[in-house]
């Protein structure tokens, strides 16, 4: 098998547990969210490694899941940078500091797509305008993003917060301290990346299916939360995450049409074999 299918493989595969997620519940529910999350991030880690070399892919691992995981464990002690919270016991396997181990891998999930995404829409700006606006792009996917997650999870009792009237309307048990506690910690991991980005990055060959997975996440998530998903909150966090998420998606389906609509014009300007 060629090496470049093995991520589309892992990210169908990871897009079949997410349609199985709304069907099943119990111990069956809890299996499926590690499934999904390590399906993700394994779809995730294995194009880095192809398209962009393997010393990028082992930063992206360690400014990812090495800096979430942190933030996480400090995050359930303290309650900085995120709110006051805590993860329910012996539901998503091994734990360390009451952290699961496969959150850590949520972030790399979920950063990569957005970072491929965001590095396609600043690929026209000049290269100071760049650096920065990829950045800012790749922290407002990653909290449009956690407009999905945070309500679906609370949802479904993976970890519960110590208020329950701080938050946006319709979703006010998830504090915005919360999404302040993305913004901080994905400002650092995209700075992060940022800074040796240009330093070990290799040619890419497609980003076809972070692209993909970007969309899915971005539409598949909106219809999931307004249709499949039963908790009444979920409708809100399905307005709020197409929304943020959509500031990045309608610009990414903005330059395909483009992309298109030169393909055709050149094609169309080709003369015919004679």
């Amino acid at each position: 098998m060629r090496p470049q299918r093995v991520p589309l493989i892992l990210a169908l595969a990871a897009l079949g547990a997410q349609i199985v997620y709304p069907l099943v519940d119990g111990s069956a529910r809890d299996a499926v969210t590690v499934a999904v999350v390590g399906l993700l991030a394994a779809a995730s880690i294995s194009h880095a490694a192809i398209n962009r070399g393997a010393a990028w892919t082992v930063t992206l691992i360690a400014v990812t899941a090495g800096v979430g995981l942190a933030s996480e464990i400090v995050g359930t002690a303290t309650g900085m940078p995120y709110g006051c919270y805590e993860y329910s016991v012996d539901r998503l396997g091994p734990a360390l500091s009451g952290v699961p181990l496969i959150v850590p891998f949520a972030w790399t999930a979920g950063f990569y797509p957005i970072w491929c995404v965001a590095t396609r829409l600043v690929r026209r700006f000049t290269p100071a305008s760049r650096r920065v606006g990829r950045v800012v792009l790749t922290v407002t996917g990653l909290l449009g993003w956690d407009l999905y997650l945070d309500p679906q999870m609370v949802a479904d009792h993976q970890w519960t917060w110590c208020v329950d009237d701080a938050g946006l309307a319709g979703i006010a048990h998830i504090p915005l301290t919360n999404y302040a506690g993305w913004i901080v910690v994905g400002l650092i991991m995209a700075t992060i990346m940022e800074v040796i980005a240009s330093r070990y990055e290799e040619p890419t060959h497609s980003d076809a299916v972070p692209y993909g997975l970007f969309l899915w996440t971005w539409l598949g998530s909106a219809l999931a939360h307004a249709v499949f998903l039963s908790a009444p909150e979920l409708r809100y966090s399905a307005m709020y995450g197409f929304v943020v998420m959509g500031i990045l998606g309608v610009w990414l389906l903005a330059t395909f049409a483009v992309t298109f609509a030169r393909y055709r014009t050149s094609y169309a300007d080709t003369p015919p074999r004679s």
